[in-house]
């Protein structure tokens, strides 16, 4: 007898230990549209974010690329 799968997906969400917050969802609709439009360098990101939100939650709201990358470190967790 030969097991077969009767269907294959992918759940996007299966690591997701929550709902995403507000912050975090314009975080990621943010870098969404920044891909989007061709942008794949960091800095290039860093900028984008900084015109057009959302601000860096510490730092007085200015992401850097230093702060960027603890802060989708820190998401990522």
């Amino acid at each position: 007898m030969v097991a077969t799968v009767t269907e294959v997906y992918l759940n996007p969400h299966q690591a997701r230990r929550r709902a995403p917050t507000q912050y975090e969802d314009l975080l990621g609709d943010s870098i969404e549209r920044a891909y989007g439009s061709g942008i794949t360098e960091l800095a290039a990101l860093v900028a984008h974010l900084n015109r057009t939100g959302p601000g860096c939650p510490y730092n007085n709201g200015v992401w850097t690329e230093e702060n960027y990358q603890q802060e989708i470190a820190r998401l990522a967790a």
